[in-house]
């Protein structure tokens, strides 16, 4: 399988805005967040189903997971933090967890204007202070 998009910016060939990192996870800024301070969370691992993870996998991720979430509810103030799982944009196992404010706020279907990298350090910054 080629590298995925993800497994560029696990070794630094594509920038991002890094959220979270230990020795099997990152979490970075999505450059098309459906609201402001959606983050992705991906195995340092390229695995393309996120089925296909093994255990201890899963329950890495997703402990960075929940982690990120609880900072996204006490940092932005949302009034649900969305955690989803598509598999269909990156062949590369990943989950997006999403602050929304109303119901209906999330449908993911990502913002397709230019990435405000701006906005998108600011909101990585305050989501590091709080982990």
């Amino acid at each position: 399988m080629a590298d995925s998009i993800f497994t560029k910016i696990i070794r630094g060939e594509i920038p991002c805005h890094k959220v979270y990192e230990d020795a099997d996870v990152l979490a970075f800024m999505d450059i098309r967040p459906v609201n402001p301070g959606h983050v992705l969370v991906v195995p340092k691992a390229q695995i393309d189903h996120f089925s296909d993870l093994d255990d201890a996998t899963t329950q890495k991720v997703m402990a960075v997971v929940q982690k990120i979430s609880r900072t996204i509810r006490t940092t932005l103030k949302p009034s649900r933090v969305a955690l989803v799982v598509i598999g269909d944009e990156v062949p590369h196992a990943h989950v997006h967890v999403v602050p929304y404010y109303q119901h209906g706020d999330v449908s993911l279907k990502p913002n397709n204007a230019a990435p405000d990298h701006t906005a998108l350090a600011a909101a990585a910054e305050q989501l590091k202070k709080g982990l």
